[in-house]
């Protein structure tokens, strides 16, 4: 288990963030409102090459975000507190003053949207990450053997809520994230991951494992296949792909109102997809705060997509004022996306493909039809050809152009028993809270292009 260090500094930040409120809440004037949002992390990171440590840090990070309203304007500053009070006190009073100067000369938000009932919540998530030592050197010594090359991260994240009306909300997550391939030879590489709140060796092994077989097939010569229709395996991770770029206007209110969804045919003209998906946004089994920077409260889930048919889009403050509804996420792009597994064995993944490809990764996907929810996107990192539920060769890449109402509709043959649980490796400011629990797919007729 990783030592008490979290822990102590999580306590101490939900403190001083609530003494900090309070002392700069009593220092507003008149009518303003106030809405102070804080998020920090307490992150190791490692980066790894040729199976050996090469760069290692930490980082810790907090930063408070403050909403300034007045007369139906808004305004706001973000800043880095440095854990000392009265200078943070003083930094946060000259930003109010600033933000004053700066409503006055705002129009009113037609659409500004802040929770006035006061809903406080607490949760504290059990610290049960692995040392990052031990961790990585029960990785360096299994892949012993192996080109590994990857990045871990783990550590903490917190987020805080306050309002002048008195309310307080906190939360805080534990996770670990190890991103890594295992390289062949010039661009012949299979991509990897494991992530989750605890480690567990035997899902670690046998992820390596898969691994190692699969670099043992890199070595045969590459199959070229020519374009047509085949069938295909989506590991969760390349599924994950789809799905990701469908998040980004697929389920926004705001998207549907105005007509911008990939979806619109679900909604418009009632196309369904396979009854076997039912697709939703799971906050309470995620990462991210189960509040919005407004206040809003979120609902454990929102089913998005129940047995095939269309049922609810995300809607977040704005979006629920200029369309008269209620708020139920902070992103109209899921953060905690879960599609609920089908019948599939993962034993029979191999023989149950038959013949055809196993994509274990994509990239580069764009729509090449958004109105017909069509994608494209190019195959990555050890796709193989299976002939008669066994692998026999890597596959050069290919382009794949196919409708998700198709690859999950009338041609998805079944979703696997198995989810698994994928986080966003980004890093980018902080590390992303985004995650996902996802089967893999076996579809019929896949097209490839090129």
């Amino acid at each position: 288990m990783a030592s008490d260090t979290h822990t102590n500094a999580m306590a101490h930040a939900e403190a001083y963030f609530y003494e900090f409120a309070d002392k700069l809440i009593a220092r507003l004037h008149g009518q303003e409102i106030l809405l102070i949002n804080y998020v920090a992390e307490h992150s190791d990171f490692a980066r790894l090459n040729h199976n050996k440590i090469r760069q290692a840090g930490n980082v810790a990070q907090h930063e408070l975000q403050l909403n300034l309203i007045a007369e139906q304007r808004q305004g706001s500053a973000t800043f880095n507190l440095s854990g000392d009070l009265p200078s943070d006190l003083a930094q946060a009073e000259a930003l109010l003053t600033q933000l004053r100067t700066l409503l006055e000369q705002l129009p009113p938000d037609p659409y500004l949207h802040v929770a006035s009932e006061v809903h406080n919540s607490v949760h504290h998530a059990e610290n049960l990450l692995p040392s990052p030592q031990d961790s990585l050197q029960q990785i360096m010594t299994s892949a012993t053997d192996l080109d590994l090359v990857g990045i871990w991260a783990s550590g903490m994240m917190l987020h805080g809520f306050a309002n002048s009306y008195g309310q307080r909300n906190w939360h805080s997550h534990y996770s670990f994230n190890f991103d890594w391939s295992l390289y062949y030879e010039n661009d012949k590489a299979v991509k990897q991951a494991y992530a989750g709140q605890a480690w567990d060796d035997t899902v670690f092994q046998y992820k390596l494992e898969q691994g190692r077989q699969s670099l043992d097939i890199l070595a045969k010569p590459a199959k070229t296949i020519v374009p047509g229709r085949y069938r295909v395996f989506l590991t969760p991770v390349a599924l994950q792909e789809l799905l990701g770029l469908l998040g980004w206007g697929g389920f926004g209110l705001k998207s549907h109102r105005t007509l911008q969804t990939p979806l619109l045919k679900m909604v418009r003209d009632d196309v369904q997809l396979n009854p076997m998906v039912s697709l939703s946004e799971q906050h309470a089994a995620g990462q991210v705060p189960t509040f919005t920077p407004e206040g809003f409260i979120k609902p454990a889930s929102v089913s998005l997509i129940e047995n095939g048919r269309y049922l609810d889009c995300l809607a977040n403050a704005r979006s629920a004022r200029e369309y008269a509804s209620e708020v139920n996420c902070s992103s109209e792009s899921p953060q905690s996306l879960h599609l609920n597994g089908g019948s599939l064995k993962q034993n029979d993944i191999l023989s149950a493909l038959d013949s055809g490809v196993y994509i274990s990764n994509l990239w580069y996907s764009n729509y090449s039809d958004r109105n017909h929810c069509r994608m494209t996107g190019m195959t990555r990192f050890a796709c193989l050809w299976v002939e008669n539920g066994v692998p026999v060769a890597p596959l050069n890449v290919m382009r794949f152009d196919e409708s998700l109402y198709h690859a999950l509709g009338d041609k998805l043959i079944d979703l696997t028993e198995d989810q698994e649980t994928l986080l966003d490796p980004q890093s980018y400011h902080r590390r992303s809270e985004r995650s996902a629990c996802l089967p893999g797919a076996l579809i019929e007729d896949f097209t490839f292009t090129l």
